[in-house]
Parts: structure tokens; C-alpha cells; sequence
């Protein structure tokens, strides 16, 4: 685990994440990502925070979901900035609005450095607008891991 990640998430805080990753995936058919990197890669230095989270969403498999309606919790500790991003399969049933709302939860947990909690929070919504659009059922199947992504 790089230096200034170990300082903001602890072995316990990264399994506690994964847990709640693995019950929100319980109730939807839908999938969740949580990655959190330390800094920007070189080549990366003059792409936006979507971008180079779009780039994350592909590195980690997650548009090879069959329905695609993957989420990515994206965060970029050195700049101190996070991105919800959600697939395609996604966008036609959830507005905007619900995605500022789940980042603005994370935000106020971020606030008081409670990096834990904002990110469960996060995985817990982003959990809840998947299993109201997209339920779990019969064959349903967890397709990517539900471990915390750090790089």
C-alpha cells in the first residue's frame, strides 16, 4: 500500500470497505468499485479527474459487465479528489442529481477525515440506486472483485 493511502486507510478500514461492498452486491445485479490511488501517473498530468477515472473503469475490467451497470468509486489521494462514475447502463435510469448527492455525503465525511465511513457511505447509496433500478436476480452473479483497489 503506497505511503499516503496507508495514512488515510488502515488494513481494517480497507476490509471494512470490502464488506460493504460485498452486502451492497447482495440486493442488485449491479457492481461496485472502489480504487483509491495515490497520485496522477506521469502521462496523466493534464487529464481531468473523469477522465482518468473512465481510464480506471476500463483498467478494472468493469465495461466488460454484461449489462453494464458497474459504479466506480474513484479516489485520487494527492490532488484530494473523487469520482462516481457509473456506466452506461446506468445513465438511462439514474439522473445526475443522485450521483452529486452520494458525492456530497462523501464529501461531508471527507470534511470531518472519516475517509472510512465516507467510502462506505458511498458504496451503501451507490448500493441502494442499483438494487432500486437494477435488482439482484436468479442469475445473478458477482463478476468483479469486491476488494478495495489501491495503486
Amino acid at each position: 500500500m503506497k505511503n499516503h493511502v496507508k495514512k488515510l486507510f488502515s488494513k481494517d478500514d480497507l476490509a471494512a470497505i470490502t464488506s460493504a461492498i460485498h452486502s451492497a452486491e447482495k440486493t442488485t445485479s449491479g457492481e461496485i468499485r472502489v480504487s483509491v490511488r495515490q497520485r496522477r501517473k506521469w502521462r496523466e498530468r493534464k487529464l481531468s479527474l473523469e477522465q482518468i477515472a473512465r481510464k480506471e473503469f476500463h483498467t478494472l475490467g468493469m465495461t466488460k459487465k454484461e449489462e453494464r451497470t458497474g459504479i466506480l468509486i474513484f479516489l485520487l489521494v494527492a490532488d484530494r479528489q473523487f469520482y462516481v462514475l457509473a456506466d452506461e447502463g446506468v445513465h438511462g435510469k439514474v439522473e445526475e442529481s443522485r450521483w452529486k448527492a452520494v458525492a456530497d455525503g462523501m464529501s461531508a465525511h471527507f470534511s470531518s477525515r472519516n475517509f472510512r465511513q465516507g467510502i462506505i457511505h458511498g458504496v451503501e447509496e451507490v448500493g441502494k440506486v442499483l438494487s432500486q433500478n437494477f435488482p439482484a436476480h436468479k442469475g445473478s452473479k458477482d463478476e468483479l472483485s469486491d476488494e478495495v483497489h489501491v495503486s
